[in-house]
């Protein structure tokens, strides 16, 4: 590409062109390797990756009822694994009088109305019916354990969780726009002086990257048909100080259309782990403390051009 030059497009959330290409060429046989302690990152197969996602949550829910403690989770997008949890869970009959879960976003509409339980697409429903309804009832911790963002109690979010002592898990995976949870670069509402400004902020109705639109309009949600039309403009969101106070950051990413090698996220991952820490890719934040980070063998591939395939 060196006969062409260009400048990255305006429209992009981070335009430095040499920190760019240095994660554009990481390979990956070198993907597992940082210099930074606290950031354990794992390749797992993509056969296994959503597996071992609910294993994982399962795992801990166990433990906690095994030794009686308070167990308090943030986790993302609600998705047809928590199913899985859901069935280990009655399969091998564990109490989850204490589970304690928070979404860590939820849709909103233009004037910040935050989309209600019954708004079928929305993160609580989800979560409700993937998850809390599928445990027998006998097992099931009480219903106002299983929170997610509301008009309510939107305002109380942060100390909600804090009152428990803050999160022992934050899971979630990396968008497009490089935003973990709906924390997008450059969104008005998550303006900041400074890194360290930025890292102390909490939950807030936020604006939507165009990114965030386009990626959220090939969910199956939204019928995997690029309808940009249907995605709510703005979400409601916890903010980094919930991410990095939770005990431990627990992040998962397999995203690709359809089971294809085609995926957004290749590039993303290797620029929230290897780029600079900043509100400009806020999934960059997991290299400030103790994370797991997974990805699957069809993320960690090495970005290459193919000219012998075409989406035309």
């Amino acid at each position: 590409m060196q006969d062409f030059k260009f400048s990255i497009s305006q429209w992009a959330p981070f335009r430095d062109e040499e920190v760019c290409e240095r994660v554009r060429n990481i390979k990956r046989k070198d993907i597992e390797k940082h210099s930074n302690p606290n950031l354990s990152i794992k390749i797992l197969k993509d056969t296994d990756i959503s597996f071992m996602n609910a294993w994982d949550i399962f795992n801990r829910i166990k433990q906690s009822s095994e030794e009686n403690k308070k167990l308090v989770l943030i986790l993302p997008q609600p998705h047809p694994l928590y199913s899985k949890v859901a069935y280990l869970i009655n399969k091998f009959n564990i109490n989850c009088k204490n589970l304690w879960t928070f979404n860590m976003d939820e849709w909103a509409d233009e004037d910040g109305n935050i989309a209600p339980e019954t708004y079928r697409n929305g993160f609580l429903y989800a979560m409700k019916h993937n998850f809390y309804y599928q445990i027998e009832e006998k097992l099931r911790p009480p219903e106002n354990q299983i929170i997610g963002p509301t008009n309510k109690n939107f305002k109380d979010y942060e100390k909600m969780i804090d009152d428990l002592g803050g999160a022992d898990v934050c899971y979630g995976g990396i968008g497009w726009s490089g935003h973990l949870a709906f924390i997008e670069p450059g969104s008005p509402e998550f303006k900041a002086n400074s890194l360290e400004e930025w890292k102390e902020m909490g939950p807030r109705i936020v604006t939507l990257s165009p990114f965030t639109i386009a990626q959220s309009s090939l969910d199956p949600d939204f019928g995997m048909s690029g309808d940009w039309s249907a995605i709510p403009p703005k979400a409601a969101t916890i903010g980094p100080r919930q991410i990095l106070q939770a005990k431990l950051r627990c992040s998962w990413n397999s995203f690709t259309i359809s089971q294809t090698l085609v995926s957004w996220q290749r590039f993303t991952v290797r620029l929230a782990l290897f780029g600079p820490v900043t509100p400009d890719i806020p999934a960059s934040m997991l290299q400030l403390a103790p994370s797991n980070f997974y990805m699957s063998e069809s993320i960690a591939k090495d970005i290459e051009p193919s000219f012998e395939h075409s989406w035309y």
